[in-house]
């Protein structure tokens, strides 16, 4: 068993169907989005021994960590940066580190997914990174630039 680094398979397809909204941008030519809000993003943890990846369609429990000071499904994103496009592609990534404040996960964990917590906790991608462990402190997830190349979502 082991964690795999991926967009989720059904994000794909459910950005083509306009189901999540990852930024609030008034979009004048489809009426049905000219006052738009911005989906909750949440941010849950996972055990190294779990089996989390791209086939995820939505939020789960299993696999996900549990300890002093951690809520089960995890944590919201700040999400205040709509996506962007530049020459090549269109790209997002939370506008802020992602945060877990005074917890203790003493059994490893080394990946994360990002879910829609407004549209029925549906799935948009597993981030790993090496294996962690947290005793009464917090663990920060840095988010990398919001440009092509870095963003954690990209549609080239």
């Amino acid at each position: 068993m082991a964690n795999t680094q991926a967009i989720c398979t059904s994000f794909k397809a459910e950005v083509m169907l306009g189901n999540h909204q990852l930024g609030s941008v008034t979009l004048t030519s489809r009426t049905s989005l000219t006052s738009p809000t911005t989906d909750t993003v949440k941010a849950a943890l996972y055990l190294a021994s779990a089996t989390t990846n791209g086939s995820n369609t939505a939020y789960t429990a299993t696999g996900e960590v549990s300890g002093t000071g951690y809520s089960a499904g995890g944590v919201t994103v700040t999400n205040a940066t709509a996506p962007t496009t530049n020459s090549t592609s269109g790209v997002w990534t939370p506008s802020a580190s992602i945060v877990y404040t005074t917890v203790t996960l003493s059994t490893a964990f080394d990946a994360v997914m990002l879910y829609n917590s407004t549209q029925s906790n549906k799935a948009i991608g597993v981030y790993t990174f090496g294996s962690q462990t947290v005793t009464a402190g917090n663990f920060t997830l840095t988010m990398p630039a919001n440009t092509a190349g870095n963003a954690l979502i990209q549609l080239a």
